[in-house]
């Protein structure tokens, strides 16, 4: 299938879940979108990351700088520790709210989200980077990785629970999010959903 339904865009750096990345790269672009991936260049022109494994290399030409996410259709922030790596800020003051790029990038896109114009969608790890600043997470209901709970928490997000641990998938309004890898197949479904009812 042509992809010509718009683009998702996906935030990704070093460390990146490979098995995400493989489905992203297969799924949407077979049901009509495309998928680019934005990172933090560091005033280069392309960088190449590595996925958890090893396995997987990701080349990467979207800078932040360059792009705003009304451009997209949808942003989803992969697993693995990649967005870890992008709460990275070159210098810090006590009091300062997060100044990486991929934070205010986030800034943008959730005011953009909030606004009922863009779908967003974290899965695994990756809502570490929306714990980069409690004004991103405060009281939103999400799920996640078992072992970041306590900083969804601490940052002023609602885990879900279902069976015993944290919810498979969970939409929150515009926010879709996901467990763990394990789950790709439900989280793509589901964001695919809500982008395609949201453009109804």
């Amino acid at each position: 299938m042509t992809a010509n339904k718009g683009k998702i865009g996906v935030v990704i750096e070093e460390h990146f879940d490979e098995t995400e990345y493989q489905r992203f790269n297969e799924f949407f672009p077979e049901n009509g979108y495309e998928v680019e991936y934005i990172s933090n260049l560091w005033n280069q022109e392309q960088l190449t990351f590595n996925g958890n494994d090893f396995e997987e290399k990701a080349t990467v030409t979207i800078d932040f700088k360059d792009i705003k996410p009304s451009d997209y259709k949808g942003i989803i922030l992969i697993g693995g520790y990649a967005m870890d790596r992008l709460r990275y800020q070159v210098e810090t003051k006590a009091g300062q709210p997060n100044q990486s790029p991929a934070v205010e990038f986030l800034r943008q896109a959730v005011k953009v989200m909030d606004e009922g114009d863009l779908k967003v969608g974290t899965i695994c790890h990756s809502m570490w980077l929306f714990c980069a600043d409690r004004d991103l997470i405060k009281d939103r209901k999400v799920t996640c990785a078992h072992n970041i709970i306590c900083d969804v928490e601490n940052a002023g997000g609602t885990v879900i629970y279902e069976d015993g641990e944290t919810a498979a998938t969970y939409v929150d309004r515009n926010l879709i999010s996901g467990r763990h890898p394990g789950v790709v197949e439900e989280f793509m479904q589901l964001f695919l959903k809500e982008i395609e009812t949201g453009n109804e």
